[in-house]
């Protein structure tokens, strides 16, 4: 059974909770998983794949993102590997495309590793749990969670399939 690593870099916990829900899509789909830290030691050697998400903050993805990709680039270079970023409050084609140059620049640093997905999925602000003066923005929560489930359905076909080629 293929095992696929599912690591995330989250400051509030909803990067976590899209990791998980990514998990539960790859088993539904016959995977099996493990959805940890992005700053969490592991040996990425023993799974056959890896998903890699990590929240996008003032312009740059989640420096414990960053620094999983560095650490590994190595041993990602030879598997799999898809990532997600969180971050546009809305999902409007000028916002997602903000997020994506975002998350390429990210990924540019690393020249070992060439991903087999990427996705930008809406973000979620909570006043409550934010310093000023981002406390004063208005709640949104702008994660789609059916696309994320077929970003994962679509992953997973194609780790079953052997169909990644990195």
């Amino acid at each position: 059974m293929f095992r696929v690593l599912i690591v995330y870099a989250s400051r509030k916990g909803s990067t976590r909770e899209v990791a998980e829900a990514i998990a539960d899509r790859l088993e539904a789909d016959g995977l099996r998983t493990v959805v940890q830290p992005a700053s969490d030691r592991v040996d990425i050697g023993a799974f056959d794949a890896v998903v890699i998400g990590g929240a996008l903050y003032m312009g740059r993805w989640h420096r414990d993102a960053r620094r999983f990709l560095h650490r590994h680039r190595q041993v990602l270079g030879t598997v799999p590997v898809a990532v997600f970023a969180m971050g546009p409050g809305t999902m409007d084609d000028h916002a997602v495309a903000g997020s994506l140059a975002q998350l390429e620049r990210a990924l540019a640093s690393v020249r070992e590793i060439s991903p087999v997905a990427v996705a930008v999925f809406g973000g979620v602000i909570d006043p409550a749990r934010l310093q000023f003066p981002f406390n004063r923005m208005p709640p949104s929560d702008a994660r789609d969670w059916d696309a994320i489930s077929a970003w994962a359905d679509e992953l997973a076909g194609h780790v079953l399939a052997h169909d990644i080629s990195v």
